[in-house]
């Protein structure tokens, strides 16, 4: 074999090298993406890592066992928004549905998107703390200066009063921070949608 064929041979070997390391990062890649709401999904359905679990309407028993729920409100230091629960802390039954709400308000002067992250503390909690209805299921946008007061809905498993391990349980705290939306829909929502006044979100 003449050094050029032997040089043309590498040359492809190196090619077909170069081709599969390539698919194997844009694999790894896709993975990546498609991990984060695969993970989120997971810990919404299990309450992993203090999630709490996102639940459906349904008849429950209310047993006279109560916890006090405490709310925390958190917001992206780049992101110009005021953000606070109207109520600090209430006082429920397990099993009892209670909606409450937090007021954000938008204190720049351009339209934000912005998206909401959760989780419940203590963490072994999060299983048990379940929301039917919440703000932090879809993006929200707020015009320069408006405010909206956002409702959650929620109850504590009537099922955690069974488990032993959980008799000392008192106090759950719902914490949520605030971030600005960059997503595709964020966009969407800017190039689209007008929203005026003070009014409720949901």
């Amino acid at each position: 074999m003449s050094p050029q064929e032997t040089s043309a041979g590498t040359s492809r070997k190196n090619a077909r090298v170069a081709g599969r390391l390539v698919a194997i990062a844009v694999g790894m890649v896709g993975l990546a993406y498609a991990s984060s709401p695969l993970y989120d999904l997971f810990c919404r359905t299990t309450g992993f890592g203090g999630t709490p679990v996102v639940a459906q309407q349904g008849e429950r028993p209310v047993l006279d066992r109560k916890v006090t729920v405490r709310f925390d409100s958190n917001v992206d230091p780049t992101l110009p928004w005021r953000f606070e629960p109207l109520e600090r802390e209430v006082k429920v039954r397990l099993g009892e549905e209670r909606l409450v709400h937090y007021r954000v308000t938008n204190v720049s002067q351009r339209p934000i998107v912005g998206t909401s992250v959760y989780n419940v503390t203590p963490e072994p909690a999060g299983p048990w703390f379940n929301k039917l209805q919440c703000f932090c299921f879809t993006e929200q946008l707020l015009r320069p200066g408006q405010s909206l007061d956002m409702p959650v809905v929620f109850f504590v498993d009537p099922e955690m009063d069974k488990d032993r391990r959980y008799d000392n349980v008192r106090t759950v705290t719902l914490s949520y921070t605030f971030f600005e939306a960059k997503t595709e829909r964020a966009k969407i929502l800017l190039g689209g949608n007008a929203v005026n006044g003070t009014g409720k979100g949901g």
